[in-house]
């Protein structure tokens, strides 16, 4: 099963994606991990972003894909994969597009955690409080608009991408973490 899922900073893709890995046996993959991943086994693409991430620059679109795509050939990726945090626009989820097409994979499902966000920014803020590691740097308010903004701007777009190729599923993100995996389950059943 191949999936990405999407859903605004805090509405729990990372905690979804752990339950659903954990059930279907499909690693969660996560685009910074594997960067520094492919950085630390100096991989071609890896050296290329080792680089750039040097210099203090975003790593390019077409790098990331071309992670990806080494990734996505490990022996792990067999029975596929869940992408979360990327694509974050639509020049990504199009160059993600090409890439798995070349590789002749297609993806089964794009899953949205639909939330609201004046909720979210509350949850957010307690998970702060109540982290024993202390509360992230931008776990403020005005931090957390930001990245609200900037996800409506640049990355709510891919969910209309993958709606138009029939793949997008969006629940209710606002239910319990329980209820919210139930509702991923139940969705992948019917694929």
């Amino acid at each position: 099963m191949k999936l990405i899922f999407l859903g605004p900073p805090g509405a729990g893709k990372g905690t979804q994606a752990q339950r659903i890995e954990e059930t279907f046996s499909i690693p969660q993959l996560s685009t910074g991990d594997m960067l520094r991943a492919a950085v630390a086994a100096e991989t071609a693409v890896g050296l290329q972003a080792k680089d750039i991430m040097a210099r203090g620059d975003l790593v390019p679109d077409e790098v990331v894909v071309g992670i990806i795509s080494d990734r996505i050939e490990q022996d792990d990726c067999a029975n596929g994969f869940i992408l979360d945090g990327f694509p974050r626009n639509v020049a990504q989820a199009e160059a993600l597009d090409v890439m798995l097409s070349e590789k002749s994979i297609s993806l089964d499902a794009v899953i949205e955690l639909a939330v609201d966000p004046e909720v979210l920014i509350g949850r957010i803020l307690k998970r702060a409080e109540e982290s024993v590691d202390g509360p992230r740097q931008d776990d403020t308010e005005e931090a957390l608009q930001h990245r609200l903004q900037v996800y409506e701007k640049q990355t709510a777009p891919v969910a209309d991408f993958y709606a138009g190729k029939g793949i997008l599923r969006t629940l209710d993100g606002m239910q319990e973490m329980d209820e919210v995996t139930a509702q991923i389950k139940a969705a992948l059943q019917e694929i």
